[in-house]
Order: structure tokens, then sequence, then C-alpha cells
């Protein structure tokens, strides 16, 4: 929820919760390059070896959406999606009828980015569109390639947001390693009902450590993102 509505459910006796999630804010750019001005030079040189590397051996990067995707383009990322599920720590709950009914009925929400290597694609990460902002959901990939994950599932990402004005793009909650690619740490919100008093007690205290811990870790990340200091 909002910071708003987390505050009204707060007032309601709902039990408040937050948590640190991965935010990348378009400042008015008009291009990748302006916000790469705004990073230190070595993080700056540094975006810019990864974004040549992970296209070096031949990848050519397929951003698609809307009436352009096909089911051949859901065949190839569920494979990528199954593949990161078979992992140990990975539970595939979506079947392949899913992407099938979001393509038909979501079409002009959703973006693919896909990477295609010797006319096959090799990996893909799932983007879901809103009114202003990017979502983040899903990646996976069956080759490997260096760099390749920041590339889908970060740079293509601000590209995409850049070209369309979104404010925002959300990487999701994992991946300290999202801060160096210009992704910032910020509050995430929701609230609760808890029925039993017992449980309800040990939970709000529970919660009222929990978010002071939220609190300072976005605080300490923060020093950490690669924007020029000054």
């Amino acid at each position: 929820c909002t910071r708003a509505e987390w505050d009204r459910f707060g007032q309601h006796g709902y039990l408040q919760r937050t948590d640190r999630q991965f935010h990348w804010f378009n400042r008015g750019y008009r291009t990748f390059d302006d916000f790469l001005a705004e990073l230190a030079s070595r993080k700056r040189k540094t975006i810019r070896r990864e974004r040549r590397q992970a296209v070096d051996s031949g990848i050519a990067i397929e951003c698609i959406t809307g009436s352009d995707l096909t089911e051949a383009h859901w065949d190839a990322f569920f494979a990528f999606y199954m593949d990161t599920g078979s992992r140990k720590w990975g539970r595939p709950y979506l079947n392949r009828t899913f992407f099938s009914l979001i393509g038909e009925r979501m079409a002009g929400r959703i973006l693919l980015v896909m990477a295609k290597r010797k006319g096959r694609y090799i990996a893909g990460a799932l983007n879901l569109i809103g009114n202003d902002a990017l979502y983040g959901r899903h990646w996976g990939a069956i080759e490997h390639a260096p760099f390749l994950h920041f590339e889908l599932c970060y740079y293509q990402a601000i590209d995409w947001a850049i070209a369309h004005r979104l404010a925002r793009v959300e990487a999701g909650h994992q991946g300290e390693h999202k801060l160096a690619r210009g992704y910032e740490p910020v509050a995430v919100y929701s609230a609760h009902h808890i029925a039993n008093p017992g449980l309800r007690r040990a939970v709000a205290d529970y919660l009222e450590r929990e978010r002071a811990m939220v609190d300072h870790e976005i605080a300490a990340l923060g020093d950490y993102t690669p924007f020029r200091k000054g």
C-alpha cells in the first residue's frame, strides 16, 4: 500500500509493516547517458563496460510488448522461468497457460526483454507496465553471458522507462548489487489485521523492531549509491 494508506490503516488498528526494495527514479532524463552523467566516474565506466560485454558474444536484445508478443516468445520465456524455478531456491508456481493468458488479456501492460544468440532466445526478463512505473517480475536464462542479467533486468528497464517517460523502475527486494546500477533503497509498506490477541501482540512486537531495522538498513545502504556526491 502507499504511505498514506499505511498511515490510515494504522489509525484504524492494523499492524504496520515496512520492508525494503530497490527502485530506480527517473529525474527527467532524456537518454541513458543523461542518467550516467549523474554517477561517479568509476561507476559510469563500469556500467558502460558491463553493457558492452553483455552483447559482445553476438547477442541481440529485443524489447517486445503489445501485439508483437507471440506464443513463440512465451514458449521461450517459460523455459527461462522453469530453469530459474528448478534451482534449489526456486518454486515455479506459474504454469505455461498463465503466460498465454496474460499475453492475450493484458499484452499492452507487458514488456518482455529478450536476448537472442544465433537465432535462438537464450534469456529474458518479464516486466509489467504501470501508469507511472515499470515493475520487474521474473527473469531466466538457458545460456550464460557475462552481465546479461544486469542488461536485461536493470539497464534495458531504465532505457525503456526513460523512452516512455515513466517515473521509476521497481526491481524488487533482493540484491544489493542493484545499488551500483543506480537503483536506490526505499521503504515499502503493508498493513495487517490479526484477530487473535496473543498472536497480535507477538507480531506487533516483532514489527516494531523490524521497522527500526529497515530504517537503519535503508540509511546505511543509501551511502553506497553510485551517484556523484556533492
